[in-house]
């Protein structure tokens, strides 16, 4: 009966993202099929923290979208997400789920917090940060870059990637004490302090990576350093980075750190 309503909430929830353009075909697909495991294995806590995740990051996405389309030209992936960014958001935290399922440890969940603080926090550093009226710099040496270059840091997108990841704490505490009906403030301060501190480690992973070995490539047209395979409606270049670690390889790898800070904490 889990995994029946498992699949009706997820195809609800999947079918209207992809109606409100958050999600693209593919990406509703593997959205389905990840939050029917997540219901189905895990209950409130993983599933309300999925929800919590991608609902907040729809709406961001869309925050003055039109200031963002051009930027976002610059990018692998646009703010539609695809099955490709839907696994690397949510696929390391399904295999936790999963686990926990077979065997149970709060281990698993605090790995999974590590996660997805880190997910939210990066979303959110990159929706928000681009809004941001001074330029990003560099994370490696603070050279003033591009809005839109990969490895660029600025005050208005750490501020949110710290929130994003207190966020996700946050409402970790709020479920986990909704299920055992035990509402202590210190635990809250802890849960907040894991997310913030996670998400701010992985979100800047996620920078460093992209300022390195992320592949980047180049437009032929206008010069501009680039994720996107295409631009200015050309092929673009190979200028630099491992031809393997695409944007959703950064984004997998930086959740892993998220998780092992978490777990550290």
């Amino acid at each position: 009966m889990m995994w029946i309503i498992g699949v009706v909430c997820a195809l609800m929830v999947s079918t209207a993202a992809y109606r409100k353009k958050s999600l693209s075909g593919s990406g509703a697909a593997a959205a389905t099929i990840m939050g029917t495991v997540y219901f189905a294995e895990g209950g409130l806590f993983w599933f309300g923290i999925l929800l919590v995740f991608f609902g907040s990051s729809s709406v961001i996405s869309k925050f003055r979208h039109s200031h963002k389309a051009e930027m976002e030209k610059s990018y692998a992936k646009t703010g539609r997400r695809d099955a490709g960014q839907v696994l690397a958001n949510g696929g390391l935290g399904m295999l936790l789920c999963i686990l926990n399922a077979i065997w149970p440890h709060p281990e698993w969940g605090i790995l999974f917090i590590g996660i997805m603080a880190t997910v939210t926090a990066d979303t959110w550093a990159t929706e928000i940060g681009s809004l941001s009226t001074k330029p990003p710099r560099s994370v490696l040496n603070g050279k003033v870059l591009t809005v839109g270059t990969s490895g660029g840091v600025s005050i208005l997108g750490s501020a949110a990637a710290a929130t994003g990841g207190a966020m996700i704490g946050g409402f970790a505490w709020i479920f986990e004490a909704l299920l055992a009906w035990d509402f202590q403030l210190q635990s809250l301060l802890n849960w907040v302090l894991i997310g913030l501190i996670a998400g701010l480690a992985g979100a800047f992973t996620d920078s460093i990576l992209g300022a390195t070995i992320q592949v980047m490539y180049q437009c032929p047209v206008c010069g501009k350093e680039v994720e996107a395979l295409h631009h200015c409606e050309q092929t673009t270049k190979r200028i630099r980075g491992w031809i393997r670690m695409n944007n959703d390889a950064v984004n997998m790898s930086s959740s892993i750190v998220g998780a092992i800070v978490a777990f550290m904490l």
